[in-house]
């Protein structure tokens, strides 16, 4: 009788984005992967070189855990001050919902050590409604419920989403 492992199971990813880091965190490089699943997406994020975390009682000076978003834009735009890839614009919203409701608003990134690895079901969009746009860290978690977007603070990392 032959097994199989879930490897063997598991869709290709129709898309995928290579994460580059900002000024705030150069060290950064990480791959997002879209994979098909029933009437949404899985979404697989492997990342490193995220920077530690340091918690305070302002948000101000708060570094992670990390807001992980799909934004509208077709390009991350520079990484440099003052507002890096702010080309990116906004969350992906096609539906005009409000936060945390975006079909872009995906859970917190959690790092071991500047790693960190997670994947998530949605069922807000399918693979190919999101190529052409970027896949986005914050420095900040999103705290799901200010408008537009959480409060999630400066972009950290940035790539494009591309059909693979």
């Amino acid at each position: 009788m032959k097994t199989s492992n879930a490897a063997e199971r598991m869709p290709r990813p129709v898309a995928a984005a290579e994460l580059h880091g900002s000024h705030l965190a150069p060290g950064i490089r990480g791959i997002v992967r879209f994979y098909p699943a029933h009437s949404g997406t899985m979404v697989s994020i492997v990342v490193s070189g995220l920077p530690e975390l340091r918690l305070s009682k302002g948000p101000k000076n708060r570094v992670g855990p990390f807001a992980f978003h799909i934004h509208e834009g077709d390009v991350c735009g520079s990484p440099r001050p003052p507002e890096p890839f702010r080309a990116a614009g906004g969350h992906y919203n096609p539906k005009n919902r409000p936060h945390p409701l975006h079909a872009g608003d995906l859970p917190t990134v959690y790092p071991n050590r500047g790693y960190a690895n997670m994947t998530v079901y949605t069922d807000r969009f399918r693979p190919d409604e999101v190529i052409g746009r970027t896949a986005m860290l914050h420095i900040r978690p999103d705290d799901y419920h200010s408008q537009p977007a959480g409060n999630a603070g400066e972009r950290i990392a940035c790539g494009v989403i591309r059909a693979v």
